[in-house]
């Protein structure tokens, strides 16, 4: 089941994060859960959690941005998109993504942007087959210096 993720979804959403990125400090401040909270808050964002077989099995955040061009259409990106790593391979990452997109195109979105920092060429592949494409535009990011990071 694809819903909207609540309150009580906090715990199993860092869980999958963890298997995201195992590497992320584990907070103890409870700056954390400010922060979900604040996602669950905000008109626009979207945290949707997928359930199977009764627990949160799979994760994507999804941030509609208002915009003034291509006829003031929103458009979306996609981020954090993680699937229980003891599920994987059993499309529930393909419905993941379906239902997620469906949200943006029923937001009205022109387009949606997903980027990924994996190199493994299996989750390419996943993505492209989930709709997406490479060579439409070209990406950039940024990110402080490293003497300015949290």
């Amino acid at each position: 089941m694809f819903r909207e993720a609540t309150a009580a979804d906090f715990d199993a959403i860092i869980r999958l994060y963890r298997q995201l990125h195992p590497g992320d400090p584990i907070l103890t401040d409870g700056s954390d859960r400010v922060a979900y909270q604040r996602i669950l808050d905000s008109p626009g964002l979207h945290l949707f959690v997928w359930e199977h077989a009764g627990t949160v099995a799979a994760t994507t955040y999804l941030n509609i941005i208002p915009n003034l061009s291509r006829s003031a259409s929103p458009y979306a990106i996609i981020e954090n998109v993680v699937v229980d790593e003891h599920l994987r391979g059993q499309g529930l990452g393909k419905r993941l993504m379906a239902s997620t997109l469906h949200a943006a195109w029923s937001a009205g979105c022109y387009k949606a942007m997903l980027a990924t920092g994996s190199r493994n060429p299996a989750t390419h592949a996943f993505y492209r087959s989930c709709g997406f494409s490479t060579g439409d535009k070209t990406s950039f990011m940024a990110r402080p210096p490293a003497h300015s990071r949290p």
